[in-house]
């Protein structure tokens, strides 16, 4: 293109040169074509790239690893000037994202439009965009670009996966009484009447006091007398062996959410684990918290319902293991938040027995603990999980050993029997 010019600039100094040598007007004509011809092809290069939109619609900026993000891109003429030829250069950094594209002969005032689909493979927060639009005038003469530095944050949550057999926690907080606390869900447990307030159900109105009182009143209602379930994940970098094997293809199967190999790490393990637990008791309708420390604390109090779901999952979609804090210090930090009946679910590679004595301490003060222990050895990590189960069935909680390879539904409905 450079190369196209530069003989341009040269005909036309050549030309006046010649022009003002000889006389003749014919060197002179040659040289204000060539010069027109250099406007006509900036000018025209210049109102394509200037009268042109590119916008992408994304319907939903959260997804899932396994499932696909669709974006729809709309190239618009918004001149009476036929575009030619655009590059639209996509620079996001989600993986696997491929949407550039060459679009030619848009007439005017029309739209090009196509769809792009992306298999989300890897959690996290990426970004859609910028772009680029490139184009050009029809002798190749010049090439204008321009950017369009708009992004759009896109978060990919965690594979889950469905568990078959894993226990119900321990339920009945002692004395089955009903737990003192408010609710906006609706349970078994009435706790008292009060005035209707704006987006509350109808269902929930009384009608005899309303008719008593003639104004609306509605029920309040409790928490179901079931403890809360606690999911603490060890962040512990000193924990997770960082193994990347050379082989190819996927570490789960039989319809299950699949694990790259490249990323088959105790980490990602622990994150998809925590995720599905996560979605298993709040499908049965239980309080479910959450805890881990990374760079700093993440703790997320029980609550109920999908909202609290998507919470879990946008924390541990940006999860790394990071942390420099081991894991019987995470759970000594949480030790003063848990209430006797408590369920506590441990997911961890660690093979040091501090933790265990904590767990042995929560189970003192009436905390019911289940272990999910990943077997760091099989991700090329130090030996010593039986050890570790070993003794966590000696404290008398059920533990659940998952190594490389296993399916996680399968892993989590056995338990391990010492």
């Amino acid at each position: 293109m450079d190369r196209r010019r530069n003989t341009l600039y040269f005909v036309i100094l050549s030309s006046l040169a010649a022009g003002l040598i000889t006389g003749r007007d014919f060197f002179f004509t040659v040289a204000y074509l060539c010069g027109g011809l250099l406007v006509f092809s900036l000018l025209w290069a210049w109102s394509t790239i200037n009268w042109a939109s590119v916008t992408r619609q994304l319907p939903s900026r959260r997804s899932q690893v396994g499932a696909t993000i669709e974006e729809t891109f709309v190239v618009a003429n918004i001149s009476w000037i036929p575009k030619l030829w655009l590059e639209i250069h996509d620079r996001s950094d989600l993986p696997g994202h491929h949407a550039s594209r060459v679009i030619s002969g848009v007439g005017p005032r029309r739209e090009e439009r196509w769809s792009v689909r992306t298999l989300c493979t890897r959690r996290g927060e990426f970004m859609l965009g910028p772009m680029r639009m490139v184009t050009s005038d029809p002798f190749g003469l010049f090439q204008l670009e321009r950017p369009f530095p708009e992004q759009t944050p896109v978060v990919v949550y965690p594979p889950v996966v469905k568990l078959l057999q894993f226990p119900a926690a321990t339920g009945d907080i002692s004395g089955g009484d009903a737990q003192r606390r408010r609710t906006h869900y609706i349970t078994t447990n009435a706790a008292g009447v009060r005035d209707y307030a704006s987006g509350d159900s109808f269902n929930r109105i009384h009608w005899r006091s309303t008719a008593r009182k003639g104004r609306l009143i509605v029920k309040e209602f409790e928490l179901d007398p079931l403890s809360d379930v606690w999911i603490v994940l060890d962040a512990d970098r000193t924990a997770h062996p960082r193994d990347r094997s050379s082989d190819q293809g996927t570490v789960t199967a039989h319809n299950e959410p699949a694990i790259p190999e490249e990323r088959a790490t105790t980490e990602e393990y622990a994150v998809t684990i925590a995720a599905s637990l996560a979605q298993h008791f709040i499908e049965q309708n239980r309080a479910v918290g959450f805890s881990t420390h990374t760079d700093h604390h993440h703790l997320i109090q029980p609550d109920r319902g999908i909202r609290q779901l998507t919470k879990i999952l946008e924390t541990l979609a940006m999860l790394q293991a990071a942390s420099t804090i081991t894991f019987d210090q995470l759970l000594a930090l949480e030790a003063n938040t848990l209430q006797q009946g408590t369920t506590v679910i441990t997911i961890t590679p660690s093979t040091r027995e501090t933790w265990v004595q904590a767990v042995e301490s929560q189970a003192r003060h009436g905390i019911h603990t289940i272990s999910v222990l990943l077997d760091a050895e099989s991700f090329g990590g130090r030996p010593g999980a039986s050890l570790i189960a070993g003794k966590l069935r000696a404290a008398g909680a059920p533990v659940y050993r998952v190594r490389k390879g296993d399916r996680i539904s399968v892993a989590l409905s056995q338990p391990v029997v010492v």
